[in-house]
């Protein structure tokens, strides 16, 4: 799975690394607390909104085989306890994945799906994500009560990478949170969405529901991914 790599480190290279934080993993410590399913932070409980007031909020997801190392959390921006008004957001998520092992290709696509909704299903007490895969938006309610309790990115995305690894094919994962108010939010947006429409393409080359190249809306994509052109012309010889 190395469709994504040049995405990858794309969007890697957008933040500088002399101002780039590694958040500590607190393996040994309980877990923030979580909610069995979305709870409501509202206005007045609030402290801010990440991705408020039309500011961006992006989400990215990519996939990879390249060797695992350990998993990280990284912080390009303030973190949640520095923040005292509304501010730009972005949350991109690097899975390294094990797909040695997958029985066939609709099988992967499937995964691959389970993997990335996951996001769906991890409730940080006190932050509330407001994710709209239509707008390609993932704001976020953060409340007063939480950061008095002491709230920080670092929670946060250890409930993540908790909640990747109930997953088994994922060998390690990284999670960059980004507030940086520099930072360029509409490039990582859309890379976002080159990502996203490999992983659509992959659902049609999978499904064989398009096989002829001029007529396939995924054509563009195919035209840009370094091996999944290939790919579909592999599946069309079965």
């Amino acid at each position: 799975m190395n469709l994504y790599d040049n995405l990858i480190q794309e969007s890697l290279g957008l933040v500088s690394e002399t101002a780039l934080s590694t958040l500590p993993l607190a393996d040994n410590k309980p877990l923030w607390q979580t909610e069995a399913e979305q709870r409501l932070v509202f206005q007045r409980d609030m402290a801010y909104e990440l991705g408020g007031k039309g500011l961006p909020a992006v989400s990215a997801l990519a996939f990879t085989s390249q060797p695992a190392g350990k998993d990280r959390l990284l912080l390009y921006g303030p973190d949640l306890p520095a923040l005292k008004a509304d501010s730009p957001y972005a949350r991109f998520t690097i899975l390294h994945i094990d797909d040695r092992d997958w029985q066939d290709d609709q099988q992967a696509y499937q995964l691959l799906r389970q993997m990335e909704y996951t996001r769906y299903h991890v409730y940080p007490q006190g932050f509330m994500m407001r994710i709209s895969t239509s707008a390609g938006r993932e704001p976020v309610r953060v409340s007063r009560k939480a950061l008095q309790n002491g709230l920080d990115f670092a929670r946060v995305g250890q409930l993540f990478l908790h909640a990747y690894h109930r997953h088994p094919q994922v060998q390690s994962a990284t999670v960059l949170f980004v507030t940086a108010p520099d930072f360029p939010y509409g490039l990582l947006a859309q890379k976002a969405a080159r990502m996203e429409a490999i992983t659509n393409s992959l659902d049609q080359i999978w499904s064989h529901l398009v096989m002829d190249c001029r007529s396939c809306s995924f054509k563009p994509v195919c035209d840009e991914v370094e091996g999944l052109r290939e790919l579909h012309f592999a599946r069309r010889q079965l």
